[in-house]
């Protein structure tokens, strides 16, 4: 039934590409980092990858445990990362990703070392490029695991929007761009709208499927013990209010969703973010042990240098902001006033508003108005 099912996926990807490409177009610019030098000398670091397709390639990071890592400047199959765990009972799979192909991927990828049962695939959070490709889980009669917000989350969020009129979603995005009335405002504001026509146009040709396993975050921690391979699933805020993490203790690897951005500047438009969150979490990696192993929800493995490379980038983000109101200067001016210090101009940016805008618009609401 797999191979069925995967060869139909692999034949929709090539009927879809022209569409999928343009979708994804923005997300060529964003390069993967290179691996640090100090994990490319960890021995729970495998050499060479189980299998490299260039758009995402599979690597073992330690026994049982592996990390697919997306490369989007070569293909937009998967978008995100995510992995897989295998025990000697069973195996949990790591991401919806962004279409049914990158879910397919990682299936295969998993099969190749593996066919022990999946107990279910996991979605770190309800965002798209995290979920969208769970049809291909439901197809083979994979449970589909998530927050227990998460099914209303993709409902509220991307279900809305199929069927919607497209001039009326883009509306209020498209007057921005027009309004602006500076080339700042007006780039920032048009990389927003690209990025939501984007979410638009994929929403409306993907067929949702929504987690069938909720979980509750007043019930987490959840051990899962997939057999010799014990798992801790935990909920943190900050990115979404649906984020959770995988844990390995015994193996020191730790799969964060997308608490953990690598090499971009973090998303923080969503309704339930909150920075103070997102920040106080990433203090509690901080604390984890100094040799564990993060796979981010987007970029390169990393160590906990990726961590504190996300605090210092909140950090700056929230310094710069403070002064801006203080000075009293207007929270929508002082979203587009931040300036890119050196030590980030290398950091790729999805679109400026859901990301440093958003970020800073938050703080202000945290510190208590908008002038």
């Amino acid at each position: 039934m797999f191979e069925t099912a995967a060869a139909v996926s692999r034949r929709c990807f090539l009927s879809q590409g022209s569409r999928l490409a343009a979708f994804y177009a923005f997300a060529s610019t964003i390069p993967l980092p290179a691996l640090s030098q100090k994990l490319a000398n960890d021995s729970r670091i495998a050499q060479t990858p189980l299998v490299d397709a260039g758009f995402a390639s599979v690597r073992s990071i330690g026994e049982g445990i592996y990390a697919t890592i997306s490369d989007t400047t070569k293909g937009y199959t998967t978008l995100c990362n995510g992995g897989f765990l295998v025990g000697k009972d069973a195996a949990l799979l790591i991401e919806g990703f962004g279409s049914p192909q990158g879910a397919a991927f990682q299936m295969d990828a998993m099969r190749k070392v593996t066919q022990v049962p999946a107990a279910g695939a996991l979605d770190t959070h309800y965002h798209y490029d995290h979920s969208m490709g769970n049809s291909f889980y439901g197809a083979n009669g994979i449970p589909v695991w998530g927050h227990a917000e998460v099914p209303r989350r993709i409902f509220d969020s991307y279900v809305s929007l199929q069927g919607m009129d497209r001039e009326k979603a883009l509306a209020t995005l498209q007057k921005k761009v027009q309004d602006a009335a500076t080339e700042a405002q007006k780039q920032h504001a048009q990389s927003d709208l690209n990025a939501f026509t984007n979410v638009f146009d994929m929403a409306g040709k993907t067929a949702l499927t929504l987690p069938n396993r909720p979980l509750d975050p007043a019930k987490l921690p959840l051990n899962v013990d997939l057999g010799q391979l014990a798992v801790v699933i935990e909920f943190y805020p900050g990115h979404s209010g649906t984020d959770l993490v995988l844990r390995v203790p015994d193996r020191k690897v730790v799969f964060s969703g997308d608490l953990i951005f690598n090499g971009a500047y973090p998303a923080c438009f969503d309704e339930k973010a909150t920075i103070s969150g997102w920040r106080a979490t990433l203090k509690t990696f901080s604390t984890w042990d100094k040799n564990t192993i993060f796979v981010p929800g987007h970029g390169q493995i990393c160590g906990q240098e990726g961590v504190q490379h996300l605090i210092d980038v909140f950090d700056d983000i929230a310094e710069q902001g403070e002064k801006l109101y203080k000075a009293g200067v207007p929270v929508s001016e002082a979203a587009d006033r931040y300036v890119i210090p050196e030590k980030f101009k290398n950091l790729a940016i999805w679109a400026w508003g859901l990301t440093i805008g958003s970020a800073v618009t938050k703080l202000y609401a945290e510190w208590g108005g908008n002038h």
